[in-house]
């Protein structure tokens, strides 16, 4: 029978996060501190991808593939609420323009 990934979680190895953990620490250290590090290789490509995306990529597979829990958010106000009730304002006929206008008819 397969396992239910939100009923019955498996739980990782100790072992094996901690040293990914160590790893990840590894990468970003190397990555922030020296500027080969965050640079390409023709062989491997891009090298911060190995030391730290890839590292953190696993870390994330590890544990299921869980997206973190984000706080519920606050319940929005509705927009015709943020919304002024004066009424829409109107451009001004230069008097000049007026008076043509007036002229004109």
């Amino acid at each position: 029978m397969a396992r239910h990934p939100v009923r019955d979680p498996i739980v990782p190895d100790p072992r094996l996060v901690r040293a990914l953990h160590r790893i990840v620490l590894a990468g970003a250290v190397l990555v922030a501190a020296l500027p080969a590090a965050r640079g390409a290789h023709p062989w491997i490509g891009a090298l911060w991808l190995w030391l730290l995306a890839m590292p953190l990529a696993s870390l994330w597979a590890l544990h299921g593939c869980r997206l973190p829990r984000w706080r519920a958010p606050a319940p929005a106000v509705a927009a015709s609420r943020l919304r002024r009730r004066a009424p829409q304002a109107r451009r001004r006929v230069p008097a000049r323009a007026a008076a043509r206008a007036a002229y004109a008819a």
